[in-house]
């Protein structure tokens, strides 16, 4: 009898689990808009996330940029709690380089589980696409510090404010990008599309549900055992 119940209570958990499996979704904004040069007030983009069950396992940003000076360029992403993960911030201002980087434009994706960070992109090896800009996979910047800052101060600077601020938060609701160009002249750049991809994952109550069905399983079949 007391299998019997032990075992109906780890189907209800799997059952649970199976219900909030893990989702993915992909929202798109494609505005070719501006970016202001020598303007931080800059421009923002915003998407709508809904029908998204569970928390924030997984998140990537695909930012396509085009111009401009990645030296100068300034960008984070709110989240619908109000939380904020910095994008880029002054790409490569350090204090042996305090131009920062001098490729013009992004055609990249930040991921929250990435290694490699953004603004340090020309100590690694890179690729540029056709158009002069650079790609690939990164996680974000992370600098949480005014873009105009003394270029020692990103030398110091925590890399604590990337995307993975959002893991384990919920993810419906509106997420907002902003994007800035400290610096003027050159070409004007210009935000050609970026895509958002979420993907949730069951609540932690959940897989504590479950994984307390199995340790009872395990216990039961042990005592049967003696």
């Amino acid at each position: 009898m007391k299998i019997s119940i032990i075992l109906l209570g780890l189907w209800m958990s799997l059952a649970a689990v199976r219900g909030q499996s893990s989702f993915t979704n992909s929202y798109s904004i494609s505005p070719y808009i501006d970016i202001p040069q020598g303007n931080l007030v800059g421009v923002s983009e915003q998407f709508v996330v809904s029908g998204m069950s569970g928390v924030l396992g997984g998140l990537t940003l695909s930012l396509n940029i085009a111009g401009g000076f990645n030296g100068n360029l300034y960008s984070y992403l709110v989240g619908p709690q109000g939380q904020m993960a910095i994008l880029l911030n002054s790409v490569g201002v350090t204090t042996s380089n305090p131009f920062g980087a001098f490729d013009a434009g992004f055609n990249i994706v930040l991921d929250m589980h990435a290694a490699n960070n953004v603004h340090d992109y020309t100590s690694f090896q890179y690729s540029l696409n056709g158009n002069g800009q650079v790609t690939g996979t990164w996680a974000a910047d992370g600098r949480n510090i005014d873009p105009l800052s003394d270029p020692a101060a990103f030398d110091s600077a925590a890399t604590t404010s990337g995307l993975n601020i959002f893991q384990g938060m919920e993810a419906n609701g509106t997420w907002t990008l902003f994007l800035a160009e400290a610096g003027s002249g050159g070409v004007q750049p210009v935000l050609q599309s970026a895509i958002l991809t979420v993907t949730t994952i069951p609540e932690p109550a959940i897989m504590a549900l479950f994984g307390l069905g199995i340790s009872c399983l395990l216990l039961a079949r042990r005592r049967k055992q003696f």
